[in-house]
């Protein structure tokens, strides 16, 4: 990889990781409140948003740092398939 295209992929996962955090300080807070409200209230219905949006911020950080651009799981998939369709074409 040139110095250009390193440098365009870590401004990518940078960015990546970035909306994450932002994502996550976004459900602290917000659930902080509903469980405030919840708890003033007397009942217990705050678990139901954050359940919910925790699900969303699991999967959005799996596709951050598992499957991302970059990431060392996709660079393997790819390799991978490259070597299939290679295998494929040339069968010699």
């Amino acid at each position: 990889m040139t110095h250009d295209e390193i440098e365009t992929l870590a401004r990518k996962r940078a960015k990546s990781k970035a909306g994450w955090f932002l994502h996550a300080t976004a459900y602290l807070l917000v659930n902080a409140v509903l469980v405030s409200l919840s708890v003033w209230q007397g009942r217990h219905w705050s678990i139901f948003p954050a359940l919910g949006w925790g699900l969303g911020l699991l999967i959005h950080g799996m596709a951050v740092w598992f499957t991302g651009v970059g990431s060392a799981l996709r660079e393997r998939l790819v390799a991978r398939e490259r070597r299939a369709l290679l295998a494929q074409r040339d069968p010699w």
